[in-house]
């Protein structure tokens, strides 16, 4: 059985809204999923996922994609549970390859603080890339505490915690097939 967008909020009383729908995430990962391979046609990239939550978009995104490409995996934390970043990054698991001379693509679910990021950028750039981009899905603009580059952006959003499309809770949430923002 499967439910659509509205049967998940009716059945959830912690989701408050629907903030981008499960429609509206497939056509911009789509449109993604050209401007990358655009970029990306003389070339293999590593699309590198940051774990858990960026899995989902991951997956996705490298459907999506026309060019040749290989995938490797970071696992870092910088939540520890709660609702707001702690600003210390945690790498849980490191990269199965070497990235040295690679034209490397983060993909990231979220940038909100910045913080992970510019940690993630500082330590992958010293293993030496030919390039480093970021893919994100969301970008919290009014959440960010330094200044990072983003290459390619799904969507601009509200400083709200949101849930679903790998994104979580506790670990719980990540299943839903769109981004919604959790009761106060």
């Amino acid at each position: 059985m499967t439910f659509d967008d509205q049967e998940h909020l009716e059945r959830d009383p912690l989701i408050d809204q629907i903030l981008i729908s499960s429609a509206e995430i497939q056509r911009r990962v789509a449109e993604l999923g050209r401007e990358i391979s655009v970029e990306y046609r003389e070339t293999v990239p590593i699309l590198v996922s940051i774990l858990k939550g960026g899995v989902v978009f991951h997956a996705d995104l490298m459907r999506r994609l026309s060019v040749l490409h290989e995938i490797d995996f970071l696992s870092v934390s910088s939540y520890e549970g709660g609702t707001q970043s702690t600003g210390v990054v945690k790498i849980l698991k490191d990269l199965g390859n070497s990235i040295t001379g690679r034209d490397v693509l983060l993909v990231e679910d979220i940038v909100d603080t910045g913080l992970t990021l510019q940690y993630l950028r500082e330590i992958l750039n010293a293993r030496h890339p030919n390039s480093l981009k970021v893919c994100t899905l969301l970008n919290k603009v009014d959440a960010r505490q330094v200044d990072v580059p983003l290459e390619y952006v799904g969507f601009d959003i509200p400083n709200e915690f949101v849930i679903g499309y790998g994104l979580d809770y506790d670990e719980k949430y990540r299943h839903l097939p769109f981004i919604g923002v959790m009761k106060g």
